[in-house]
């Protein structure tokens, strides 16, 4: 078996799972911008006076696009796919 073969197959299919900015080229860094969002945080107050927070949700009301953090182009159409690779 050749194994340059098994190891250019493996290192495309990795390449092909990343997202990369067809517009610079930025493979590592993305910015995830919510329009019209409710954050709730609850927080409890100490005996001294201060508060810790306990608990947040938020609830998103608009459009969720996704960006690349490099040049700011719009990568939404990849948004589906980072979704599906957040763990």
């Amino acid at each position: 078996m050749d194994t340059n073969k098994d190891e250019d197959r493996e290192s495309l299919t990795r390449s092909a799972a990343r997202i990369v900015c067809p517009a610079c080229g930025n493979d590592k860094d993305f910015l995830e911008v919510a329009d019209d969002v409710i954050l709730t945080s609850r927080y409890l107050q100490n005996d001294d006076g201060s508060f810790s927070q306990v608990d947040d949700d938020s609830q998103v009301l608009g459009d969720i696009r996704l960006y690349c953090a490099e040049c700011n182009t719009d990568v939404s159409f990849f948004h589906q796919r980072f979704l599906d690779m957040l763990f």
